[in-house]
C-alpha cells in the first residue's frame, strides 16, 4: 500500500513514516502543500495523511482543490486542531477521517485501516483471477478454497498484478507499490517476492516476461 505523508514537523514525520515502513507501507513524505499537491498530481496513492498546519498552502486548502479536480484519494487529516469546527470543516471539505495529535501508532494504523475498508466497499472489495481471491478490505487471500497466509508485500504484489489481468508489469511499478521515494530498494526484491509468490501458488501461476516485467498466467473460465 502507498501512503503520502503530509507532515511538515520533522520529528513527528520521521516517526510517522518510521512507524508505517515497519508495517510494511511504502511512504512518500513531503513537508508542504506545494509538495503535496505535486506529489498527487504525480502518484496514484493508496491514501494519503495531512497535517493542517503546512507551510505556504495549508492542509485545508489542498484537500479543498484536490476534491474539486475530482481526486478521491482517501484522505486521513492528522493534526494538532482539535476543536469541533475545525473537525466538520475537514470533514466537510472532504477528509474521509480526522485525527488528533498526539495519538498511538495502532490508533493511526487503526484508521487508516478502516478508512481503506470504507474505500473498497465503494468499489470492488474481492478481485479473483482462477482459483485465486484477494479480499482487499480484509488483507486476506483464498487459493482453492483455502486460505493463505501472505505478507504485506506478497499480498501487494498480487494486488498489482490483478489489477492488470493479462497485461505486464513492469518491475518498476511493482516496486512503486512496496516502497517509497527515499526507501533503499535491493535489485532483487521483486524476483524474491515472486518466487514466494510461485511457491505457494505453482511455478507457472506468475509469468516473466524477460526483460519487461511479469503477468498473471491465464487461468480456466
Amino acid at each position: 500500500m502507498r501512503v503520502l505523508l503530509v507532515e511538515d514537523d520533522p520529528m513527528i514525520g520521521e516517526s510517522m513514516q518510521l512507524g508505517l515502513r515497519s508495517e510494511h507501507y511504502a511512504v512518500d513524505w513531503v513537508r508542504d502543500g506545494a509538495g503535496a499537491e505535486s506529489a498527487l498530481a504525480g502518484m496514484n496513492y493508496d491514501v494519503a495523511l495531512l497535517d493542517l498546519g503546512l507551510p505556504g498552502k495549508g492542509g485545508l486548502a489542498v484537500l479543498t482543490d484536490l476534491r474539486q479536480r475530482g481526486n478521491d484519494v482517501p484522505v486521513l487529516i492528522v493534526t494538532a486542531r482539535d476543536q469541533t469546527a475545525a473537525r466538520v470543516e475537514g470533514l466537510d471539505a472532504g477528509a474521509d477521517d480526522y485525527l488528533v495529535k498526539p495519538f498511538d501508532l495502532d490508533e493511526l494504523l487503526a484508521r487508516i485501516r478502516a478508512v481503506m475498508r470504507r474505500r473498497v466497499s465503494r468499489s470492488r472489495s474481492v478481485v479473483r483471477h482462477g482459483p485465486l481471491v484477494l479480499d482487499l478490505a480484509t488483507h486476506e487471500a483464498r487459493f482453492d478454497n483455502a486460505p493463505v497466509r501472505l505478507s504485506a508485500r506478497e499480498f501487494a504484489v498480487l494486488r498489482a498484478l490483478m489489477n492488470e489481468p493479462g497485461s505486464i508489469v513492469g518491475k518498476a511499478k511493482l516496486e512503486e507499490q512496496l516502497y517509497g521515494w527515499d526507501a533503499e530498494i535491493e535489485s532483487n526484491a521483486i524476483d524474491v517476492y515472486i518466487h514466494h509468490l510461485r511457491r505457494k501458488f505453482g511455478t507457472n501461476f506468475i509469468v516473466t516476461v524477460r526483460g519487461v516485467g511479469f503477468k498473471l498466467a491465464p487461468q480456466p473460465q
